[in-house]
């Protein structure tokens, strides 16, 4: 993963007041609540003293208590009551578990992967998806590391073989460009699929425009991803890691082409279940990918149609190595 970055990690509504959420994300097991405000806070989910599991106990106002001696804890993780010490006796300093900065903002909880700080950077997210769009949102888990998962979404080359009877229809297998263009931790593409008569060259990027593409990705480091179809349809992806191994994909549907309320909300919903069909056809696939984490450096083959993975790598590694220090 890259260090120092907000991770989109899940969807806001999948915690609820009152209620203790485990989730494993980035490696760990966390626990996850709401405090008296309803502001969301996140720490291990295991207690300093005796190793159980914090989210089996209770929301005591803005702390999370544990269920086998009633330890309980702040948001920051520190351990602000031992219950058998009595409660006007000093908690040990020892006595903290990690908790995660995390905020929520577009629809999604995202967590902060790295060294604390006094200020945190904002999160960036997609400028062109305002409340005008309504939304549908689906989870689907994938037995692969986040980074292939992503780079599926920047693969131009494999809608007609994956999507043959979906969204790769047209046996379009030529592909032009892409031009891949990165700046500010935006990756943004336009390609151009065509038809194989058999005797055109696909153009470089250099021998691209812009307007003559038929569609554009762009990519936001770490971990979302959105597909323009058009001014009132959008496709978005956020890639919550889960582990070295498995990753969830919140797909997304904004729509603003239907305004109604109610049908609106239906056609959003309806949206979000058709991106599965198409997500569920890569999945079979990404699943057997092997190793199931990439790397910049790998014994792969490449061609040019694979230039928007290429530099998603490059610049993932440039981000790893930004954030240790290298």
């Amino acid at each position: 993963m890259i260090k120092n970055q907000w991770y989109g990690v899940m969807d806001a509504k999948e915690i609820k007041k009152g209620k203790i959420t485990v989730a494993r994300r980035v490696g760990e097991l966390l626990a996850l609540y709401r405090d008296t405000k309803g502001v969301v806070c996140c720490v291990a989910d295991q207690c300093a003293h005796r190793g159980a599991g914090l989210h089996l106990g209770k929301i005591l106002g803005d702390h999370i208590e544990c269920p086998f001696h009633g330890l309980q804890y702040d948001k920051t993780g520190r351990c602000k009551v031992i219950p058998a010490n009595g409660y006007n006796t000093p908690v040990p300093s020892q006595f903290q578990v990690k908790g995660y900065p995390v905020r929520e903002e577009h629809g999604f909880i995202w967590l902060w992967w790295g060294d604390g700080r006094d200020a945190y950077p904002e999160i960036k997210f997609f400028p062109d998806l305002d409340h005008s769009f309504s939304y549908g949102t689906v989870a689907d888990p994938w037995k692969i590391h986040y980074s292939r998962a992503i780079e599926n979404q920047l693969d131009v080359a494999h809608l007609p073989f994956v999507h043959y009877n979906t969204i790769g229809r047209g046996n379009r297998r030529l592909v032009n460009g892409p031009i891949v263009l990165l700046e500010d931790d935006n990756l943004r593409l336009w390609s151009n699929n065509q038809v194989d008569d058999g005797k055109t060259i696909p153009l470089k990027a250099e021998q691209m425009v812009k307007s003559d593409s038929s569609a554009s990705l762009h990519f936001i480091y770490p971990n979302k991803w959105q597909l323009h179809i058009a001014d009132k349809m959008r496709i978005m992806v956020v890639f919550a890691p889960v582990d070295e191994e498995n990753t969830i994909l919140y797909l997304r549907y904004y729509q603003k082409f239907v305004t109604t309320p109610v049908l609106k909300n239906f056609v959003s919903f309806m949206g979000s279940k058709s991106n599965l069909v198409v997500a569920h056809q890569d999945r079979r696939i990404v699943e057997t990918q092997i190793p199931k984490k990439s790397d910049l450096h790998m014994d792969e083959k490449l061609f040019q149609a694979d230039n928007p993975i290429i530099q998603y790598r490059k610049h993932r590694k440039e981000l790893q190595e930004k954030s240790i220090g290298l």
